[in-house]
């Protein structure tokens, strides 16, 4: 599978190229100049195996999020990048050159810790141009530089603080500055929001995304958080028992998912294990007809004046009404099963045991083991009626 990959002309020209991976090494990544590449990667812990033929490969200047639940092998991936793990076999490319017997000091490679890995007894100067001290630079090279970091990340009327006299956002970007100091031609993120409230991590979201592509440093973040992930991220590399289930866009992941577990992971998503008893979706040949309806799928309301094609509506009930800021989500029971709809807040609200009208719009289907999307045909009959 290749994702935003290069296409060739008849002329040989290529295109510009983003993010391009295979999944369990069925097709080799193809030639091209990445900034970091991995090729047929496998890790294993004992019985374990923590990756199982990974390949992909990041152009330079992309920030990519690495996408997964607890024990998909994402972090592995991160650590093996940075040479903090040794892969069992497969080879890691960084500016086309093999790293794996490399250290991790030589590797050019920045590396942000989730718990900040502050020096507690240093200054936010003293943290920030520590690794150009190891590296023996100059005063005047250190000075310039990290007054130029504090600048960048928006502290430099704190750089004679110690991290404990800063907020949680601010050892953060301590941190971001520490890890650039060198000038690393990689940056690496390890959960980098995960020790921070919920108001600041959405704050400091936007705020890397911004930094990051201001650089132009490649940079791959690891996060579980797929809202994360979706907000900061060009492109997302979903994992899944060790394996890469599927790569590209947010967007593109969103709309077209290629395997139930990404559908299931991205988003909010019930699974139903037969959607043809929900009304206007037929059988299409096959015994099973497992679907995954999502709540934008969904329009309700409380009698046809709120529903744009009543007759193909089904008749549900309401059993739970939660507030979520912007609107409410709504459980509603359709013929057994559970569904998630949203409501608007300026629409009169719906209480548990209330009576709707609900019209499933389309629905996501994975018979075959292709990811279709099947539309009510109900609303097409209607809509001729009328």
């Amino acid at each position: 599978m290749s994702v935003g990959g290069r296409k060739i002309d008849a002329s040989g020209a290529s295109a510009r190229t983003r993010t391009s991976m295979s999944v369990g090494g069925q097709k080799e990544v193809a030639s091209m100049a990445y900034e970091v590449e991995l090729k047929n990667i496998n890790k294993h812990y004992g019985d374990f195996k923590a990756s199982d033929q990974v390949n992909f490969g990041v152009e330079r200047g992309r920030l990519i999020g690495l996408l997964g639940p607890s024990g998909s092998g994402k972090t592995t991936i991160l650590r093996m990048i940075a040479g903090l793990e040794t892969p069992d076999s497969g080879d890691i490319l960084i500016a086309g050159e093999r790293v794996n017997e490399l250290a991790p000091g030589k590797r050019g490679i920045g590396f942000v810790f989730q718990n900040y890995a502050l020096f507690r007894h240093m200054t936010v100067r003293e943290n920030i141009g520590f690794g150009l001290k190891v590296q023996k630079e100059s005063k005047s090279r250190i000075r310039e530089r990290v007054d130029e970091l504090t600048r960048l990340i928006g502290l430099d009327k704190f750089a004679d603080r110690y991290p404990m006299q800063l907020s949680g956002g601010q050892r953060q970007r301590v941190a971001f500055a520490r890890a650039l100091a060198p000038s690393p031609r990689l940056l690496l993120l390890d959960e980098p929001f995960a020790a921070i409230d919920a108001k600041v991590r959405k704050e400091l979201r936007g705020w890397l995304r911004e930094t990051i592509h201001k650089l132009g440093i490649t940079s791959i973040f690891v996060t579980h958080d797929q809202d994360e992930a979706v907000e900061v991220a060009d492109d997302i590399i979903i994992t899944n028992r060790g394996r890469v289930e599927q790569a590209g866009t947010p967007l593109e992941i969103y709309r077209k998912p290629h395997t139930p577990f990404v559908a299931d992971f991205i988003g909010e998503s019930v699974h139903v294990p037969d959607y043809t008893v929900f009304k206007g979706f037929s059988a299409r040949g096959g015994s099973e007809h497992p679907g995954i309806i999502r709540p934008e799928f969904i329009e309700i309301g409380l009698d046809d004046r709120e529903i744009a094609m009543p007759l193909a509506a089904e008749h549900g009930i309401v059993r739970a009404a939660y507030f979520r800021g912007s609107n409410v989500g709504i459980d509603v029971e359709v013929k057994g099963q559970i569904l998630k709809a949203a409501r608007s807040l300026e629409k009169v609200p719906l209480q548990e045991g209330d009576e709707a009208l609900v019209l499933i719009h389309r629905i996501l289907s994975f018979e075959g083991g292709q990811a279709k999307t099947i539309a009510n045909q109900s609303k097409r009959k209607e809509s001729v009626v009328i």
